[in-house]
């Protein structure tokens, strides 16, 4: 059926750098576009980045309020999706989840706060 699971989340200062992973299981991987969203509390779902099967240039996407400071990337050798996060704000605060909408799976999510 396929799963997702994040990690990689923590507690980081604002201008500090995190990676998230996303380890994928049960099913290929490498046929499908994946995306990673975020919700912090008390507002909606939000699309942060999504990145095409073949991960090349021209082939991701980027919320305007990420670009320049996130990069999404894929391993599908690995079956491994992940997002480093630099330049960190306190507006990144939320919960990150991976996701493959294809396939509508979804990880547990990991929890990423950007505080002094």
């Amino acid at each position: 059926q396929g799963q997702l699971v994040e990690s990689g989340g923590g507690l980081v200062q604002p201008g500090g750098s995190l990676r998230l992973s996303c380890a994928a299981s049960g099913f290929d991987f490498s046929m499908y576009i994946m995306t990673w969203f975020r919700q912090a509390p008390g507002k909606d779902r939000e699309l942060v980045a999504e990145i095409n099967f073949n991960g090349g240039g021209g082939n991701t996407y980027y919320v305007d309020s990420v670009k320049g400071r996130f990069t999404i990337s894929r391993d599908n050798a690995k079956n491994m999706l992940y997002l480093q996060m630099n330049s960190l704000k306190p507006e990144d605060t939320a919960v990150y989840y991976c996701n493959c909408r294809s396939r509508n799976i979804w990880g547990q999510g990991t929890q990423v706060t950007v505080s002094s």
